[in-house]
């Protein structure tokens, strides 16, 4: 799952992406308005993290313009504006959650969850195959009930391949995914990736084919 964050505080920005990050989101981050809604305008996201005052470009108007555009992710926006109006006129622009500095972090991170789940539209945040259950918005992975043990990019690459269980998946799209905005990531560090969770998926039969020329495509057991 891919987040936003638009924050233009270095130092909570920072905080923020870090706590995200290290819970295995794949985290972007900007700190005005107007590169806010260049992103938003250029790139699908699971949740947007918003503050209101912005530079360049008020919280309120990349929210507007989020909305006008016909985009659904869940906003939650940060602000020091305490002020009631101020909340309101966030939600009635299409805001999912509000939460006013100083916070805690564990408290966002509940809150991003929560939000995360509710923008599944219904679906169920899990996905199964075989003896594998793998849990989109706590980003784990369990084989038989048992917790696999998979860095962040390893979960991202077995992310995207279970939600196209059954299609190839080349490279380039799981670079794509993988990759945070305006970084890179190469195809022999997708494969070192997948050879990693290969090996670590052994044990309970499943299998992550390599479709030369193609992808790759993730079998369950038979």
């Amino acid at each position: 799952m891919r987040i936003l964050i638009v924050e233009d505080d270095p130092v909570l920005g920072d905080g923020i992406e870090r706590s995200l990050a290290g819970a295995g989101y794949r985290v972007d981050r900007v700190a005005s308005g107007t590169e806010g809604d260049a992103a938003l305008a250029g790139q699908d996201y699971d949740l947007v993290i918003l503050d209101l005052g912005l530079p360049g470009m008020d919280g309120l108007e990349v929210l507007r313009r989020l909305r006008y555009r016909g985009g659904r992710a869940p906003v939650l926006i940060l602000t020091a504006r305490d002020a009631v109006g101020d909340r309101v006129t966030g939600l009635d622009l299409g805001a999912d959650d509000y939460l006013v500095k100083p916070f805690d972090l564990a408290e966002l991170e509940a809150r991003a969850r929560a939000l995360l789940r509710r923008g599944q539209f219904g679906a169920s945040p899990q996905i199964s195959l075989g003896p594998l259950v793998f849990d989109s918005v706590g980003r784990r992975a369990l084989v038989n009930g048992t917790a696999l043990e998979l860095s962040a990019r390893e979960v991202g690459v077995l992310e995207v391949l279970l939600t196209r269980s059954g299609r190839v998946v080349a490279k380039e799209h799981l670079a794509e995914r993988l990759s945070r905005w305006g970084e890179e990531i190469g195809a022999n560090a997708i494969e070192v990736y997948v050879h990693r969770l290969r090996r670590k998926l052994e044990p309970s039969g499943l299998v992550i084919r390599t479709i030369r020329g193609l992808g790759y495509l993730i079998d369950k057991p038979v």
